[in-house]
This record gives C-alpha cells, structure tokens and sequence, in this order.
C-alpha cells in the first residue's frame, strides 16, 4: 500500500515538472514569475508530501485493522469447528452405544428363542409319544367295543348316525313347530287387532239381496195371454230381451231364464208393465221392452255413479261406472256383487289407513276388484285377469290393475296395496251371512278339499269339518315323522290354494300318533 502512495507522488511531481516547463518555455523571458512559480510548484510538491505521507499512516493503520479482523475471524471460525467436532463426536459416541445395547438385546433374543426352540423339540417328541400311546389305546378299546357291540367301526358309525339324525330332526321339528307357533300367534294377533278395528268402524247388514229370476202373475190365465196365439206374444218377447221365459205349471209365476243378468232384468220389468197394462202383443211387446232397456240402462249408470260415490272414487272411466252399474243384476252365493264391491271398497280403505298404504289405491282397487264378473259371460277366462284388462285400456294406475288382476292369485301380487284388496274381498264374502251355498255345490266342495287331502302320500284318512273352514289329516306314523308332518301340512295347504276356490280360509290339521297295544293273557 506504501509503494503505491509513493508512486503516485513521483507521478504527481513529474507532472507538475512539466508543468513548470510548460510554464517557463512559455514565459521564457518572466524571470520573476517563474519564480513565483516555482515557489507555488515548490509549496505545492510540499503539500503533496505531505499528503502522502498521510495517505500512508492511513494506509498502514487500516492494513494493521484488516490484519487484526482476519486474526479474529480465524480464531471464530477455529472455535465453532471445535464445537461442531465435539457436538458430532458426543453424536456418534451415543449412536454407538445404542448398537451396542441393541446387539446384546438381539443376542439375548436369539438365546431365548434358541432355548424355546429347544424346549418345543422335546415337546413334539413328548407329543409324538404320547400320541402313539393315545393311538394305541384307542385300537385297542375300539377292538374291545368291536367285540362286546359285535359291530365293525363302519357300522357303529353308520348306527351312530342315524340316531343322531333322528334325534335332530325331531329337535328340528320341535323348533319348527315352536317358532311356527310363535309366529302365527304373533301374527294372528296383530292381523286380528288390524282386521277387528276395521271391521268395527263399518257396520254391514246381512246380504239377501238376490236377482229376482220369476215374475208373479196375478191368476193362472195370465199365462195363455203371454204365450198369445200359436206362442207369438212369448217369441216376441224372447226375441226381443234375449231371454228363456218358462212356464210350467207353478201357481201364478213365470221364471225367467238368461245368462246375461241385464237381459234378465230388462226381461223383468218388461214383462211386469206388460202385465200390469193388458195389452200384450208384438208390437206393444218391442216397445215395452224398448223402454224397459233404457230404463235399465238409467239404472246402471245410477247404479255406477252411486257405488263411486259412496266410497269416494273420482274419475272413473264411463265404461267402468257402466260395469260397476251392471254388478246391481249380478250375484255370487246369493251375495249382491254391487254392495259386496262398496263393502269391500270401504274395509279396503280402513284398512289402508290402519297399514299406513295408500287409501286411493287400495279403495279404488277393492272397488273394481269384481268388475270382470260384470262380463264374464261375454268374455272367456278369470274374472280377476278380465277386470283388470278392462282397467288397464281405461286407463287405471297399474298398481291398482295389479291389484285387480291378483286378489285371486292369477298373477303375483307387487304391492301392500294389492294384499289389502284381497283382505278386503275375503272379509266381505266370508263375514257370517254374507254368502250361502247350494247343498249340491257344499257337497262337492267337501268331497274335493278331502280328495285333495287323500292325494298325498302317507295319507291315511281325510275329514272335512267345521263346514269346510278345516280339514283334519291322520297320517301313518311309520311313513311320516314329525319334520314330514310339518311338511305335509303346507304342502297341502298350498295345494289347497292353487286349485280350489273357496270363500274365507281353510286351517289344515295333520295328525300323526302311534299307538301301542297290547293284551294281557
């Protein structure tokens, strides 16, 4: 740094040298003012002296600080080293002897499992002892079985066997017929509550409401009047109703035969005006019977708006009021099929509101249930399947067809709705008084439910009682056990189901006993 100072005071002096020549060249002939000159340049050479000299104290005293700083960042620098060293030497000393105690731990571990390694040899070998001595007494009390049974292994198991599953099926059967007890109990218990509260909101009369089928006549000789001259008046009015009119020799009364209900009606009142006029002859006939037709007709659609009415169902197609009128001339067991469809149409509805379903569906569908009957002699097939063809091109929802078209079971039933239909028609037609029965028809009934009985296999005797509502089953006891009974029993029940048609419900009873006897001598 000192060098430098110097160099740049020669620098400056030359410099001001030629200056001074400069100067005195210039002015060579001013004496004086070199002089002058020169005493400025000498003054000024001085100064710059002086300067430097002080520009190299300077220098020499910031060199001496730099030199103390780079002492001092040295000595730092050395000492966080140091510590950096020993803060890493501590750091591996204790990574050391953590391996150190992890190698004893294993080294113990591998001691240990080395004697428990040791410990279940012996074991196994203690086993394989013991398990040849087990072996060996096991052959040799089998042997002594063998010969005090008298039977092989292979048979002793087979024995073994079938006493196990004899005595399991009668505990199956056992259980069976607990749980089946319990639920049908538990059911039985909550359908009557449902179906008792129902039944007790609506209160229903005795039906005898019938179609009437024979006209009174007020003397005998009315009778020549309607048949006329050479059975004209009686073909007229045949031809023009559509109807069978037979006279036979029952005091003062014509019956009128048809399949059509309608026909039959228009055929009544026709001939009652006829009647109640005197005037009976052809032409007179086709009027009468003209007017009779539409007053028929009037009462149909009345009939229809009525039942709509009655059970609050809005909107109904015009040919289903037409077919619900038309169910006021049809019967089924003496039950008036217009009153049983508002009877079933009302319980459907109370029982809805009890099973929290949906009201409108279940009432319109117990409403409609029967309408297929309306046409049943007109078209081939279930009533059940027909009715709800019907509904469906008149555009009903088809919960409510599926509703129609299964409360016979001809199609499956999908919602709880359809299940309430069918309750609903059951309870109508199977309530006491709701119905009668020819003797002819109970006959074949009871013959066919015992038939149907008899069918199966292990069947000994059938017997319908309690008019039908119950069939008791005695079964042979050495063809069928108590897990068969069970069986036997919905199995008839179903079969029951699927092919016979029959009001209410039919409580199968199987018996099976076995008697012993004996004589003492």
């Amino acid at each position: 740094m000192e060098g430098v100072i110097l160099i740049g005071a020669a620098l400056l002096a030359a410099l001001v040298g030629a200056v001074v020549g400069a100067w005195l060249g210039y002015r060579g002939g001013q004496e004086r003012a070199l002089r002058e000159t020169e005493k400025q340049v000498q003054s000024m050479l001085t100064e710059a002296e002086q300067q430097a000299r002080a520009m190299v104290q300077e220098a020499k005293a910031e060199a001496q600080e730099l030199r103390l700083q780079a002492k001092e960042e040295i000595v730092r620098l050395r000492d966080e080293a140091e510590r950096e060293f020993k803060q890493q030497r501590r750091e591996l000393q204790r990574l050391e002897q953590e391996l150190q105690q992890r190698r004893e731990k294993l080294d113990r571990r591998q001691e240990q499992l080395e004697n428990r390694a040791r410990n279940l040899d012996r074991r196994e070998q203690a086993l394989e002892k013991r398990e040849e001595e087990i072996e060996a007494l096991v052959a040799e009390q089998q042997a002594a079985l063998e010969r005090v049974a008298e039977l092989s292994r292979e048979e002793a198991r087979q024995l073994l066997l079938q006493q196990v599953e004899e005595e399991a099926r009668q505990d199956m059967a056992r259980i069976l017929r607990e749980r089946e007890a319990e639920a049908r109990e538990i059911a039985e218990k909550k359908a009557r509550a449902i179906i008792v509260t129902a039944i007790q909101r609506m209160a229903t009369d005795v039906t005898n409401d019938v179609v009437v089928s024979t006209v009174a006549l007020p003397d005998d000789s009315m009778k020549g009047r309607i048949i006329g001259r050479g059975g004209r008046n009686i073909r007229a009015i045949e031809n023009a109703t559509g109807v069978d009119l037979v006279v036979d020799d029952t005091p003062e009364a014509i019956t009128i035969s048809s399949f059509d209900p309608v026909r039959r009606e228009v055929a009544r009142i026709a001939l009652e005006r006829l009647i109640a006029d005197g005037r009976i002859h052809p032409a007179r006939i086709e009027k009468v019977v003209a007017e009779a037709r539409a007053e028929v007709e009037q009462i149909i659609r009345e009939a229809g708006e009525q039942a709509a009415y009655e059970v609050g169902v809005s909107g109904l197609h015009p040919e289903l009021i037409r077919l619900l009128g038309q169910l006021k001339f049809r019967t089924s067991y003496g039950q008036n099929q217009w009153a049983h469809a508002i009877e079933a149409a009302r319980l459907a509805t109370l029982l809805a509101h009890e099973l929290g379903a949906n009201v409108e569906w279940a009432k319109k569908g117990a409403l409609l249930h029967d309408i297929g009957k309306a046409v049943t002699h007109e078209v081939e097939g279930p009533h059940a399947l027909i009715g709800a063809e019907i509904a469906k091109r008149c555009g009903v929802h088809p919960v409510v067809v599926n509703a129609i078209a299964s409360h016979h079971h001809e199609v499956e039933q999908e919602t709880i709705e359809a299940v309430i239909v069918e309750v609903a028609d059951a309870i109508s037609g199977a309530r006491m008084g709701a119905r009668r029965e020819s003797l002819e028809q109970y006959i074949k009934r009871i013959k066919a439910l015992e038939d149907v009985a008899k069918s199966f296999d292990g069947v000994q005797e059938a017997y319908a009682i309690q008019a039908g509502r119950e069939i008791r089953v005695i079964v042979r006891p050495d063809d069928v056990d108590d897990l068969t009974a069970i069986r036997l029993s919905k199995e008839i029940a179903r079969n029951i189901e699927e092919s016979m048609e029959y009001p209410g419900q039919i409580k199968v009873t199987v018996i099976r006993e076995t008697r012993a006897v004996d004589y003492a001598k």
